[in-house]
């Protein structure tokens, strides 16, 4: 091989060497470039990622909220269904009182009597329908069911603290005190 055909090998490695390093260099600068945008977009998908983590904290917060305002409005429905007539028996019971002291008059004929009892017993069967009560009376006071009006001395026919006599019929709907027993009360 000739001086010449070496030197133009070499000029052509050389020349080959300097396209092999342009184009790692090239390589080189695209791959920083390549670095750059993965960087970008690693950001922007963890920064999407996090909104989407808090969009979806709002939503859930927003529909345990709404199941809780429709338990609430359910219940409240509920309660409105099983008192429903709470209003109507606190307009019946003074009604249900006259009746009572009607019956206690003793100048009644029998015929009258007997109408005013199924007139009451009526009006109790109603309200006992509607899961209204009588309020016991019998035994010890509750405050949270008897009103004591007045009090009076402890005899052996009623021990202390208990009921010496009722005034006025209490009654309740459900566990819902609508009107406490007025009674007076052994001290």
């Amino acid at each position: 091989m000739s001086e010449e055909e070496k030197n133009e090998t070499i000029n052509s490695e050389a020349t080959e060497l300097e396209t092999i390093n342009s184009e790692t260099a090239e390589l080189n600068e695209a791959d920083e470039i390549l670095k750059e945008v993965v960087e970008e977009d690693i950001d922007v998908l963890i920064k999407v990622q996090k909104e989407r983590d808090e969009m979806e904290d709002k939503y859930l917060r927003a529909r345990a909220e709404m199941q809780n305002i429709q338990r609430r409005v359910s219940e409240e429905h509920m309660t409105m269904i099983k008192y429903r007539s709470q209003d109507l028996a606190k307009a019946i019971l003074p009604a249900l009182d006259n009746l009572e002291r009607a019956l206690q008059v003793e100048s009644l004929t029998d015929d009258v009597r007997k109408g005013l009892q199924m007139t009451q017993e009526s009006l109790i069967a109603g309200l006992k329908q509607e899961g209204i009560i009588e309020i016991a009376c019998d035994g010890e006071f509750d405050p949270n069911f008897h009103l004591a009006v007045q009090t009076v001395e402890v005899t052996k026919e009623v021990p202390a603290n208990h009921i010496a006599k009722v005034l006025q019929k209490g009654y309740q709907l459900h566990e819902r005190v609508l009107r406490p027993s007025m009674v007076v009360v052994a001290q």
